[in-house]
């Protein structure tokens, strides 16, 4: 054995002197850092040995001899795997799983009467502490330093190897006792994932963990435990997750993507564990009342607080269970137009998945709470279940706030469009269009297509949902046109509420003082367009927003900066008509619809609208309340509706509350505030691009 082990040691140190030498002279900060994480994980390697030795010569048993040799059995195993047959992932793998082992037995087989005197035991102990301090040292400068790789994933593979390797250590343990330490090894898994996720109760949750597993969860075992292994073991597991909280740049969907891309039948399945834990925690705190002397007074009260918790946690099963058929919907829309990862994203945004989340977020928000109460009135401070049931349904609560509520942050609003294409340039004193002469109708045809090529793709690159192209070279009466764009005005999703943006798109004569020229000598104002859009958007908070393309749309632009009350704009565009015979391509109709969807559409694009002397500049006026926009949030008719259609009708108190405490405005007077500073910054210094959070900008030259 003392051959075998002296013959490993030597191969390992050969190996690192021969890597060593390879990056001779390239020696660089990260190399120096990285350094710091071999030496912790051979102070950890040494104290693993020496306190299982410490063990074994304090207690005399067999068992811990075995343990210890086959702990170097599996040491020797893993470097002929990584460095004979470059099986490195699962050496690493057989390697954690036996630090997390060895760690469980460190810190549960540990006799009182050998830790006071033993001084091995002791070097043990601040070896493995060494081993902590080195290890976040190590975290921290890779994160400074910037040589961090963030991947998108819940729990990596080293921490379940080590997490399974603990809770396998647990068996040394009564059953009771054992049991309980598994279900605490998967509330550690869940409070890392509410850190790498950066939920919204994750601090409160990292905090209640660390408090209550200390002060209660172990002294609830009746045994006695190693300190220095159980801190150990949970900072080496904390402390990336707990790093990644403050330094990770990943996004929303990026930090659930791992969940957000998995199939519909694994999502709905992962809904049975959930039951289990919520049944579990149900069943272990009626334990408190099984024995009461004054179960009259207390049995009520519990009766009482649990069918609460019921109704809410119905709520809250009936919304995941619809957040999933909605999210599966998303999918196969997604698989249909390409393997992008922003397409879902987008998708989502159509499809009204921030609405649903908002109303959602409110509605499990009362589920944590009623599992808060639930926890409270049944305390249990002696049983060492109660106390990790309540510590694992906590973070996985949360964890589906979180979502909600990341989601509903996150995700644009829902908009559809409507374009109208007349393509006639000419028109006649009393304001008819005249057809263009038969030479121009092949040019003129070739923009027009382009024109509505172009539209479509600015609708499909956006997820807009597709009203309508009309294309008429007759023109349209202002009949028509009145009942075709109310009719588009009304249109609502799927579940019932309006869409967030309505976008409109011209492209035809206009008389100079921006009417739109139709047939029979009619016009359409920009006011008459404004008043059906107040009557069809009276009580909602939608917004309209006109792109012109036509010779005269800077009045619009210029008219809709007095208009109050309401969230329009107008983009439109300025041909320059400069005599000059050496400009063989002047800018025509179609020109700024083709650059302006180039430029929305296309994130390389090498459109500049500041540029100076261009032919074909940019304009946008939007209404004097555009910047007190928001995307549309939950009414009361929304949440009412949403209820009707998704729960049962005993839930309804639970939804009414939730609307009830969300109406609440605490910040009435700082809001209003700073909804009047957004609003004379955007009238007095306008910005030369204007995101309208559906994906596409409006520009001025």
């Amino acid at each position: 054995m003392l051959r075998f082990l002296r013959y490993c040691t030597s191969h390992c140190l050969q190996a690192a002197m021969t890597r060593l030498e390879e990056v001779n002279g390239e020696v660089s900060m990260w190399s120096s850092v990285r350094w710091l994480g071999y030496l912790s994980g051979l102070n950890l390697l040494l104290g693993l040995c020496l306190g299982l030795y410490t063990r074994w010569v304090g207690t005399a048993e067999s068992v811990v001899l075995v343990v210890f040799i086959l702990a170097l059995l599996v040491l020797g195993a893993a470097c002929v795997l990584y460095y004979f047959f470059n099986m490195e992932r699962v050496s690493l793998s057989l390697l954690h799983l036996w630090f997390g082992f060895l760690l469980g037995l460190l810190s549960f087989l540990n006799p009182p009467a050998q830790e006071a005197g033993s001084v091995k035991g002791q070097a043990a102990n601040y070896l493995l502490l060494t081993s902590v301090a080195l290890r976040t040292l190590w975290a921290l400068l890779e994160r400074l330093l910037g040589c961090t790789r963030y991947r998108p994933a819940f729990l990596t593979s080293a921490e379940r190897q080590e997490l399974v390797g603990f809770a396998a250590a647990s068996t040394a343990l009564l059953i009771k006792e054992s049991l309980s330490v598994m279900v605490l090894v998967v509330a550690l898994a869940a409070v890392m994932v509410t850190l790498r996720t950066k939920a919204l109760f994750a601090p409160l949750n990292f905090a209640c963990f660390t408090v209550i597993t200390a002060v209660f969860f172990f002294k609830s075992l009746r045994i006695h435990t190693n300190p220095f292994a159980l801190a150990c073991f949970f900072s080496q597991l904390i402390c990336d997750p707990l790093l990644d909280f403050y330094f990770s740049g990943l996004s929303v969907t990026e930090r659930w993507r791992s969940f957000l891309v998995s199939s519909g039948l694994k999502r709905r399945l992962s809904l049975l564990p959930l039951l289990v834990i919520e049944v579990a925690f149900l069943a272990v705190a009626a334990q408190k009342f099984a024995d009461s002397e004054q179960w009259y007074l207390v049995i009520p009260g519990f009766v009482a607080c649990v069918f609460f918790w019921a109704i809410c946690h119905m709520v809250f099963v009936i919304t995941v269970w619809g957040f999933h058929s909605k999210l599966s919907d998303c999918q196969r829309l997604c698989w249909t137009q390409g393997p992008e990862d922003s397409s879902l994203e987008k998708i989502m945004a159509s499809k009204g998945m921030r609405h649903f989340c908002l109303i959602s977020v409110r509605l499990v928000f009362f589920a944590l709470v009623s599992t808060v109460a639930v926890a409270a009135f049944s305390w249990q401070e002696s049983s060492s279940i109660f106390i990790s049931t309540v510590l694992l349904i906590l973070p996985v609560e949360s964890l589906f706030h979180d979502l909600f509520y990341e989601l509903g942050n996150s995700l644009g609003g829902t908009c559809v469009g409507y374009a109208v294409v007349i393509p006639t340039n000419f028109c006649s004193p009393d304001g008819q269009p005249l057809l263009l002469p038969p030479d121009q109708v092949q040019e003129l045809n070739q923009r027009s297509t382009g024109m509505l090529s172009s539209v479509q793709r600015f609708f499909a690159c956006h997820l807009i949902e597709n009203y309508g192209c009309d294309y008429s070279t007759s023109g349209v009466t202002l009949e028509t046109l009145q009942a075709k764009i109310k009719s588009f005005l009304e249109l609502r999703m799927a579940d019932g509420p309006r869409h967030d943006t309505y976008v409109i798109f011209y492209s035809g004569h206009t008389h100079r003082s921006g009417e739109w020229a139709l047939a029979g000598g009619d016009v359409l104002r920009l006011d008459q367009l404004l008043e059906w859009w107040r009557e069809k958007n009276g009580g909602f908070c939608s917004r309209l927003i006109v792109v012109l393309d036509c010779d005269h749309s800077l009045p619009w632009v210029k008219e809709v900066r007095r208009v109050e009350g309401l969230h329009v704009a107008v983009q439109g565009a300025s041909l320059a008509r400069v005599a000059n015979a050496e400009r063989r391509d002047p800018p025509q109709l179609g020109d700024f619809t083709a650059q302006w969807v180039d430029y929305n559409c296309n994130p390389n694009s090498s459109i500049r609208w500041s540029e100076r002397g261009r032919a074909l500049s940019a304009a946008y006026g939007v209404s004097k309340h555009w910047s007190d926009y928001t995307l549309h949030l939950p009414t009361g008719n929304d949440v009412t509706n949403h209820w009707s259609m998704y729960f049962p009708r005993v839930t309804y108190p639970v939804v009414q509350l939730a609307l009830w405490c969300s109406g609440l405005n605490l910040l009435g007077v700082g809001s209003f505030c700073l909804r009047y500073l957004r609003r004379v910054k955007l009238n007095w210094f306008p910005p030369a691009v204007l995101d309208t959070q559906q994906g596409f900008k409006l520009v001025t030259s």
